[in-house]
């Protein structure tokens, strides 16, 4: 982010931050760009521990300043009328007045907070739900803070007491080091008490460790009582406080973070809080101690018939039973903007609007439909929310059910978010498909009425047609004065399985934009097993065993770029002749692989290419070692970011883009037979396994999910090499085996070491590598005597790929045989699969 003025693009929406260079941290020379780059780097590990809480926030005008000199700080609250009509906000009454707070959901709340200099982030241990409605808490904080002459030691001792309190009682307890002086310990809840009996319950236990460790603990908050012990602040549970969310930069004089820990790290002694950078590199990493609380809330809300467990579902499920009606129960959310328009022949013919937001579909039943202009408002009925998966339902509803009758969709596509106030307010431009009713784009205020206290008042609202000049579209069926319903039976709908109509693509009225490859990093998949593709609809295709690539393509090159961002264009030059493609600008994401002679991807093949990038050396090895691109997705096309569409649309999309041509390219094949015979098949051929891919996934640039997943005959894993032992023999002057770990904080953590699966010109070459990256200190947390008595260590710099078969009790790799390099691959991006 060079310069002081940067116009972007975060999560969809467009912003402009400035004064990038501006320092904040002065004692450590971080800038608001850096601020920035951080909230980039953690946002989808921060963004589940802060969603749909009312966030309050402190800001930093001038920067945080020194320790002697501290920055002038805001805490701010209400949302400032300056504030993007997109920021997602819930409205809160309060006894004197209504705030109407900013609420943590996406990426792109977060960029606007750091371009304001709001550095720290705090919401209370509650969420509101879609109609701004207050929800009972789902987790529960004890604020670990040391008074004068304690510090983060006794902290630590305190935290490892409440543990076993928390664990005795059926919760499972995370620390957070505060990143000012003490420690947070969190614990998911069921929601099923309120505030006021949470605070109960955590007062008693500070009072018990009080009790049994009046030296070290203090209930009290007064200061005289502090000294030298820690205060077990249990107030933080009250309805009307707040507390630092995980992940949140904090406003000391270096960047330091709340930042969530293992209990192993908690029983260090060498405990220390951390900064932003070394929160970068956990996070990086792939660990977020958090989402234990993240997930076990989840849980907790799970009803025992399977169904999808959000609290905001409840109310659909109670109105349904799912042995009578066809409608569905499930739906993961995507994090897109999707909407759809049913045409609902209930009792009284009315019209279901639905619009995607925060993984549950908000609805409103309109009675007469969208208007058809801006002069007349139409009602909206506010009606539960629905499932994911209603969104591409049409079918019949049967007789005597909820909201019986025949139901099918008008119009469905995607929205562009202007405003939305929880419970008040919502602002969208709606983009049909070709042939849907609306007709064109079409921009609608939803807006509640306020009138009455009672249930049937809360759900009034009002729908207006906000460009009186778009006439919009006609309901297909719409009487002029078509009848409203009540709101007890004004909506209802079925679930079916055929796929809604796919969004119109509308040839540009300007030159094609060409996409930014920076936007568009690899969506990765989930290791898993055959149990975890229950109850979704999947996709089917090879694993290739081979290197990701993204190809990138203006009107006159086309780019490949790794996994890792790297561009490997020149060692792939029979893929990117321009004439084999669609002239207009495009990014598709694929696998290169090599086949052996048995007909086979053979990656031990491939890495006679990988790492070659002199002319000469290529057009040398592109006799001997062809390769092939197999294309799976489509990310971008016809000037349009296709990413937000199901996988079932891009598939369809990609089917009609690809054409053969003399470039190695081919489409990845989508299977039809049953998973277990795919398997029992890719068995049989040599093969690596296959992957499954849900149907309705969105592409999730730079982020690992279980959308897809992989099923793997082998167990494999990456590993970062931390030194070699000499070789014995015939291997004398070569490498005898390598040290491989998996990155731990600011260390690897060893998982064995690999030995067998080289060539000896591997080998050899292998020598002059390890000698070159030579150092003194081990990479390693801690590595076996034995292992450890004739190693040289290695800068942690370079990243291979083992085969193995069970991983043992003190996390060793058991028969680990060497795959190949991964150069497509950096160090911090290796996790244990």
């Amino acid at each position: 982010m060079a310069g002081t003025r940067e116009r972007v693009r975060v999560a969809g929406r467009e912003l402009t931050l400035t004064n990038l260079d501006k320092i904040i941290y002065p004692e450590t020379g971080t800038t608001k760009a850096d601020v920035l780059a951080y909230y980039a780097a953690v946002a989808h590990v921060l963004i589940p521990a802060a969603a749909n809480r009312p966030a309050t926030r402190k800001r930093w005008v001038n920067g945080v300043g020194t320790a002697g000199k501290p920055g002038e700080v805001f805490f701010q609250k209400d949302l400032e009328d300056s504030a993007p009509g997109w920021l997602p906000r819930a409205a809160i009454t309060h006894k004197d007045r209504t705030i109407h707070y900013p609420l943590v959901n996406d990426a792109a709340t977060l960029a606007w907070f750091g371009q304001i200099n709001s550095l720290e982030i705090h919401v209370p241990q509650w969420r509101v739900d879609a109609h701004g409605n207050q929800l009972n808490p789902d987790r529960l904080v004890l604020d670990l803070d040391p008074g004068e002459g304690a510090g983060l030691p006794e902290c630590r001792e305190v935290a490892l007491l409440a543990r076993s309190i928390l664990e005795d009682v059926g919760l499972e307890p995370v620390p957070v080091t505060s990143g000012s002086k003490g420690i947070h310990l969190y614990a998911a809840l069921d929601g099923s008490q309120t505030s006021e009996q949470i605070s109960a319950f955590a007062r008693e236990l500070a009072r018990a460790l009080e009790a049994d460790h009046p030296d070290l603990a203090v209930s009290d908050m007064k200061k005289t009582l502090r000294r030298g012990k820690v205060l077990v602040d249990w107030s933080q549970n009250n309805a009307a406080k707040t507390t630092v969310v995980p992940y949140s930069l904090r406003g000391r004089p270096t960047p330091m973070v709340a930042a969530p820990r293992t209990w192993r790290e908690i029983g260090s002694p060498r405990l220390k809080h951390l900064d932003y950078r070394e929160v970068l590199r956990r996070v990086r990493d792939g660990k977020d101690p958090f989402a234990v609380v993240v997930n076990g809330a989840a849980r907790a809300e799970e009803p025992e018939d399977g169904h999808d467990g959000d609290p905001r579902l409840g109310a659909y499920r109670s109105m349904r039973d799912p042995k009578a009606t066809p409608e569905p129960f499930a739906g993961i959310p995507t994090g897109g903007n999707a909407f759809v328009i049913q045409e609902h022949h209930a009792s009284r013919l009315h019209w279901d609007l639905r619009l995607e937001h925060e993984g549950v579909m908000v609805s409103w039943a309109l009675p007469k439909g969208v208007p058809q202009s801006g002069g007349k408002n139409h009602l909206a009925v506010q009606t539960e929310d629905h499932p994911m998966d209603y969104l591409t339902f049409h079918g019949t509803i049967p007789k005597g059910q909820y909201g019986a009758g025949e139901m099918t969709i008008w119009d469905t596509g995607t929205y562009e978010l202007h405003k939305w106030i929880n419970g008040k307010e919502v602002i969208v431009t709606l983009t049909g498909s070709e042939g849907g009713g609306l007709g064109g784009p079409t921009k609608l205020a939803l807006i509640h009425t306020g009138r009455g206290r009672d249930k049937d008042g809360e759900k009034q609202w009002l729908i207006h047609l906000m460009d009186p000049e778009h006439a919009g579209g006609r309901p297909r069926h719409a009487p002029t004065g078509a009848a409203e319903p009540s709101p007890e039976r004004g909506e209802a709908g079925a679930g079916g399985t055929a796929p809604a109509p796919e969004p119109a693509r509308t040839a540009p009225t300007a030159p094609d934009p060409s996409p930014d490859p920076a936007e568009y990093r690899p969506m990765m998949a989930t290791a898993g097993t055959e149990p975890d593709l229950r109850g979704s609809t999947w996709q089917f295709e090879l694993k290739w065993d081979g290197v990701r690539a993204i190809l990138v393509a203006d009107r006159e090159k086309i780019r490949i770029l790794s996994r890792n961002g790297n561009d490997v264009t020149k060692t792939y030059p029979e893929l990117t002749d321009r004439a084999c493609w669609p002239e207009q600008p495009f990014v598709a994401d694929g696998e290169i692989i090599a086949v052996g002679p048995g007909g086979r991807p053979d990656f031990g093949l491939l890495q006679g290419r990988m790492k070659l990038t002199r002319a000469a050396d290529v057009a040398k090895a592109r006799t001997a070692i062809p390769v092939q691109l197999m294309l799976f997705d489509l990310l971008f096309d016809d000037g349009k970011d296709l990413r937000r569409q199901p996988l079932s649309t891009r598939r369809r999309r990609l089917e009609e883009f690809f054409r053969p041509s003399a470039c190695p390219v081919d489409l990845s094949m989508v299977l039809e037979e049953p998973v277990g015979l795919l398997l029992d098949s890719a068995r049989e051929l040599g093969l690596e396994g296959i992957m499954a891919k849900r149907t309705d996934s969105r592409y999730v640039s730079g982020q690992r999910t279980r959308t897809w997943i992989k099923l793997k005959l082998e167990q494999t894993q990456e590993v970062v090499v931390g030194g070699w032992r000499p070789g014995k023999g015939g291997r004398e002057e070569t490498v005898g085996s390598l040290l491989v770990g998996i990155p731990d904080g600011d260390k690897l953590q060893y998982v064995g070491r690999v030995g067998s699966g080289f060539s000896m010109r591997e080998l050899t070459e292998l020598r002059q590598t390890v000698e070159r990256l030579g150092r003194k200190a081990s990479p390693f947390h801690d590595v076996p005597r034995l292992d450890a008595a004739d190693a040289h260590w290695v800068a942690p710099e370079l990243v291979g790929e083992v085969t193995y078969s069970e991983w043992t009790g003190p996390g060793r790799l058991r028969h680990p045989r060497w795959r190949g390099w991964r150069v497509d691959k950096d160090p911090a991006e290796v996790v244990r699969e």
